[in-house]
């Protein structure tokens, strides 16, 4: 592959694996990072932390430092991100693709209850669910706005304000083990998983935890991103770009 200026709309394990090989191809990396988790894992290459403002700030910075590509490699859930990248590269003719990881599908055995955003999931669950919450430390008031409702939250990222003591937040990143997902959700008394269909090894074995065990999953549906080139591996990605 041709030396390109590649950035890297970062912030997942997807990223910072497409860093690594991009680096090992000597190509000229920067990874963008939100800035919303403290302490992230950085990838090789250089890194820049913060948001571009909006679509009109990331123009400026593909035309400042001259990228060549872009490579979005968001969350899945990262739909604004996504639609700002698909502007600023449309504006400034800059060669976009999208690394964006298959999502979950039900197997055999698998209980889910598919709904679209939050407010949906929380009315999904019954009176007095014990829930094993998975879906990030944002957006939850109207979860524990719910009285009846108790559990675990597992977060990397601290919860802002006061969470109610029915609940109990654990800090810990992936991956996880089907053992240690098996163990607890029986800990807990866990009776349904809420969950975001992120996609991706690091964090499937609550499924199969769950379909062991024969738990209901709650499990909120991706948003639909803008239209671009998308790959789901790393390989083709590179492919790609070459």
């Amino acid at each position: 592959m041709a030396a390109k200026r590649i950035l890297i709309l970062g912030g997942t394990s997807d990223a910072r694996a497409l860093a690594t090989q991009l680096v090992a191809l000597r190509q000229d990396v920067v990874t963008s990072l939100a800035g919303v988790t403290h302490e992230p894992i950085h990838p090789p290459g250089r890194v820049r932390v913060g948001g571009f403002g909006g679509s009109d700030g990331l123009v400026e910075y593909l035309r400042a430092e001259k990228i060549d590509a872009v490579v979005d490699a968001t969350h899945p859930f990262a739909a604004q991100m996504s639609i700002h990248a698909v502007a600023a590269a449309a504006q400034t003719e800059t060669r976009l693709v999208r690394l964006l990881r298959p999502a979950w599908v039900p197997e055999a055995g698998d209980d889910w209850r598919d709904v679209v955003g939050m407010t949906a999931a929380i009315e999904a669950l019954p009176f007095q669910a014990r829930v094993f919450v998975t879906t990030g430390h944002k957006g939850l008031e109207g979860l524990l706005a719910r009285d009846d409702l108790s559990g675990l939250i597992r977060a990397i990222e601290p919860l802002a304000g006061v969470v109610p003591s029915r609940w109990q937040v654990m800090l810990d990143r992936p991956p996880f083990s089907f053992q240690h997902e098996v163990q607890l959700l029986k800990q807990h008394s866990i009776t349904h998983l809420l969950t975001k269909n992120s996609g991706g090894l690091a964090t499937a074995a609550k499924l199969v935890a769950a379909r062991s065990l024969r738990l209901p999953v709650i499990m909120i549906g991706r948003p639909v991103k803008a239209a671009a080139p998308t790959y789901s591996s790393i390989a083709e990605v590179l492919a790609a770009l070459a």
